[in-house]
């Protein structure tokens, strides 16, 4: 870079040049090779700041957030040597990110139920140029992740812009409840903790939410991630679109929405299991909420010991409304690092096995796993050998991945942590 520019730098070895060139948006601590001050007024960064990224010889490769106590030392949130990081910059990222969820969800409603846009996903970290922040919508609340010190810096600057933002689509928004209680904090020396960030909109974080024509009660403070799985959205139609007349195994249910879709779209029998009595308990209000209850059932159990049980006592099986014809799969990720990919590996194929046998020649297995560790190629392989174990073949209907509001960035293999397969078991 030839132009001065009023930022501090981050001096980078050859190896981190290549990565960033190759379109990964991180530099690791062992990678900076040192920090040195801005060359207009002197000033050094500080934990959280915005840095340039620069080889040694000059070469200028984005401006990222700097995380001092992370082994990721830098994120990038631009590539472009022209912006300058004011209100008018963030706005413009925050237009582009919730014009993607218009024209990707915007027309995508079934006939007759709410827009899709109702409850998304509007900020993805990383694949959205915010890297550690995400934010939920569902109806009129927002709920947001901040996981780095830098977005913990930038957030009060970024959220009144977001809500400009969406009003300028006729898009009123009542508060922005914060979640912040993810362990990855504590790798970027942040406290957890969650509350309405701004205390004067503080209300009730029990919500009626609707998604695919369904009623969900939601708990905003208390439930899994920021309160619902929204990246499973249209996977969850897919399975809708096979249940008709059929009974379905829903293993690993949180709230049921896997469950009251293929309820919705006909089953004669569903039962929900999930190891969370607090989550099956809300399961089950959600089929009274929709009158799905008449034809769901719900068991609090351990699925990796439920299944063993179905597939080894042929009464208890007709006493959960057995046999079934369309076994579900949604696991929590059986993997968070590298180091446990075996481990998991083993786990997936366990309970595919088990659903494979369970099932009769014919039947349908809708199976996923949502780990980007588990990469799509791992997940086959898998379920390759499940088959084989069960002495069955899979004819694939469908291949699916994350709803597009949670985008795949191509370069960031992070970004693409969902993959589900539809099945006919034959």
């Amino acid at each position: 870079m030839k132009q001065i520019r009023p930022y501090p730098r981050a001096l980078i070895t050859k190896k981190a040049a290549r990565a960033l060139a190759a379109g990964h948006p991180w530099v690791f601590a062992g990678e900076v090779l040192r920090l040195e001050p801005a060359s207009l007024d002197g000033h050094t960064a500080e934990n959280g700041d915005i840095v340039d990224v620069v080889e040694e010889n000059g070469t200028w490769h984005g401006s990222g957030l700097l995380s001092e106590a992370s082994t990721i030392r830098i994120r990038l949130i631009t590539r472009n040597a022209n912006d300058r990081f004011d209100n008018a910059f963030w706005s413009r990222k925050l237009t582009w990110a919730w014009k993607r969820r218009v024209t990707a969800l915007g027309n995508r409603a079934l006939p007759g139920c709410e827009s899709d846009l109702t409850c998304c996903r509007i900020l993805f970290s990383e694949a959205d140029g915010f890297p550690g922040l995400i934010v939920d919508k569902y109806e009129d609340v927002l709920v947001a992740q901040v996981g780095t010190v830098g977005m913990q810096k930038l957030r009060s600057q970024i959220y009144p812009l977001l809500l400009d933002v969406l009003a300028q689509d006729g898009i009123a928004i009542r508060g922005i409840y914060e979640r912040n209680d993810s362990p990855s904090r504590t790798k970027e020396g942040l406290p957890l903790e969650k509350g309405w960030f701004d205390a004067s909109n503080a209300s009730s974080t029990r919500i009626i939410v609707h998604e695919n024509g369904i009623a969900f009660d939601l708990d905003l403070e208390n439930s899994q991630k920021t309160g619902f799985f929204l990246d499973q959205k249209y996977n969850r139609r897919a399975v809708r679109r096979l249940a008709k007349d059929r009974r379905v195994l829903d293993c690993f249910s949180h709230v049921g929405p896997f469950g009251l879709n293929a309820a919705a779209g006909g089953a004669s029998f569903v039962r929900c299991v999930d190891v969370s009595q607090t989550a099956c308990d809300l399961a089950h209000e959600n089929a009274r909420l929709n009158n799905l209850d008449d034809r769901m059932e719900f068991t609090c159990a351990n699925v990796m010991k439920y299944l063993p049980d179905l597939a080894g006592d042929k009464r208890y099986l007709r006493e959960q409304g057995g046999p079934f014809d369309l076994i579900v799969l949604d696991p929590p990720a059986f993997t968070k690092s590298r180091s446990t990919v075996k481990h998991a590996m083993h786990g997936y194929q366990e309970i595919n096995e088990l659903a494979m046998k369970l099932l009769p020649r014919g039947g349908y297995l809708a199976t996923c796993s949502c780990s980007h560790f588990m990469t799509t190629e791992l997940l086959k392989k898998t379920l390759h050998y499940a088959a084989r174990n069960a002495g069955v073949s899979l004819l694939q209907l469908e291949e699916r991945q994350q709803a597009p509001d949670h985008p795949i960035l191509w370069g960031v293999p992070e970004t693409h942590y969902l993959d589900f397969f539809i099945f006919q078991v034959i």
